[in-house]
């Protein structure tokens, strides 16, 4: 089992790397909006506008917002479509050399490893806030990753525990499911001059059910164990609000204000509950990125409670943002972040762009190129200064 941990780390570095920094740049780029449709927070729809969508997509679509369904609560929510970064976004912004290789590394891990890592249909990050604790310290939130798909998840398990052997590792059993903990070293010493940090000392694993699996924080793997079983699962309205575009790459949702409000009290602590002040959703945001033929797009809209609120907002997050352009040393990314539009739209504050896939292609193959060394500077060697003998002059009588 260790030498093909081995091999996976290897061969799938390539992959990792290629499909990370896709992700990064298309979320750091903001890049566009394929539709005119006004992102609306509370009317937020599962169903797609297209009335002529494929029955295998509505298929499709429907399994996703079942897998997700069985999640725990969450209080923000990221979604990735693997699948559709590696098959449609990847080809149309990596040069094909570079797809090639991405694509013998993913059959190297399968044949190796039995996994098939294209086989992803979702990689979700889940964040829950706490209320404080009896002592009135601050508790660092709950999170988790959950991927699901066409693999194996004990297959999966098996090689995350063949890749922690080395580590400090023991299973718990919880309902129906088995949990491996395992203790982090370095944060574990961290933990110990700076208490914030207990909370992440341990991380663990547990297949959810036969194809998805979820790695986090012991307590969220257990909401999410619960939650399998029909306990505390996530709301609805969440669920809409992460999902209103199924045919996303990314898209993210969350209530940060509801997440400040519970992490200082003012719902109340873990010992003393009270009742909730802060019944707003101002703050509440959405936004997913998707492609068409020749652009990438992401829309967005974050809940401002009212019209003036909501240019209030604006005015302050346009000039951040104009803040930010001018920050950036790189042309090619200063054009990306100008396409980024943000106005009120009533209540809301909403952001779209525009921007054509070659662009972004062009953006992507520059940072990729090789950086050349660094020129070496050639100094000439320093002379040894001449010590000047002085001679001393005799007096003479």
């Amino acid at each position: 089992m260790k030498s093909e941990v081995l091999l996976v780390n290897k061969k799938s570095s390539q992959l990792w790397l290629s499909a990370g920094l896709i992700t990064l740049l298309l979320v750091s780029c903001a890049i566009a909006q394929t539709t005119s449709k006004r992102s609306d927070l509370s009317n937020a729809q599962l169903v797609p506008q297209n009335s002529h969508a494929s029955a295998t997509r509505s298929v499709a679509e429907q399994a996703l917002v079942n897998s997700l369904s069985s999640l725990p609560e969450a209080d923000t929510l990221i979604y990735i479509s693997p699948q559709r970064i590696i098959n449609d976004a990847a080809p149309k912004v990596m040069p094909a050399a570079d797809i090639t290789k991405m694509r013998s590394a993913l059959d190297d891990v399968k044949q190796s490893t039995g996994v098939d890592l294209s086989r992803i249909d979702y990689f979700v990050i889940a964040v829950r806030f706490k209320k404080p604790a009896a002592d009135l310290s601050f508790v660092p939130p709950d999170f988790m990753a959950v991927v699901g798909g066409d693999f194996s998840a004990d297959s999966l398990l098996s090689l995350a525990r063949g890749a922690l052997q080395q580590q400090k590792t023991h299973d718990e059993k919880y309902g129906s499911k088995t949990l491996t903990l395992v203790t982090i070293d370095p944060i574990a010493k961290a933990a110990e001059k700076n208490p914030l940090l207990k909370s992440l000392v341990e991380l663990g694993i547990v297949p959810l059910n036969a194809n998805t699996i979820a790695i986090g924080t012991a307590a969220y793997l257990k909401a999410a164990v619960d939650a399998a079983d029909g306990q505390g699962r996530i709301s609805t309205e969440s669920l809409n609000s992460l999902l209103r575009d199924p045919n996303a790459l990314i898209s993210a949702a969350g209530s940060p204000m509801a997440s400040f409000a519970k992490s200082f009290g003012l719902l109340g602590t873990e010992a003393n509950p009270r009742e909730s002040r802060c019944d707003t959703k101002l703050g509440d945001f959405y936004s997913a990125l998707t492609m068409d033929a020749t652009n990438f797009s992401l829309r967005g809209a974050m809940n401002a409670d009212n019209p003036d609120t909501a240019k209030i907002i604006n005015g302050l997050v346009s000039g951040l943002l104009q803040q930010a352009v001018s920050a950036v040393p790189d042309k090619n990314a200063q054009t990306l972040m100008r396409g980024i539009k943000m106005m009120p739209k009533g209540s809301e504050v909403v952001w779209e762009a525009d921007i054509p896939q070659q662009t972004v292609a062009d953006f992507v193959r520059e940072q990729m190129k090789p950086k050349p060394p660094p020129a070496s500077v050639e100094t000439s060697p320093q002379k040894t200064p001449r010590r000047t003998i002085r001679k001393r002059r005799g007096t003479h009588k």
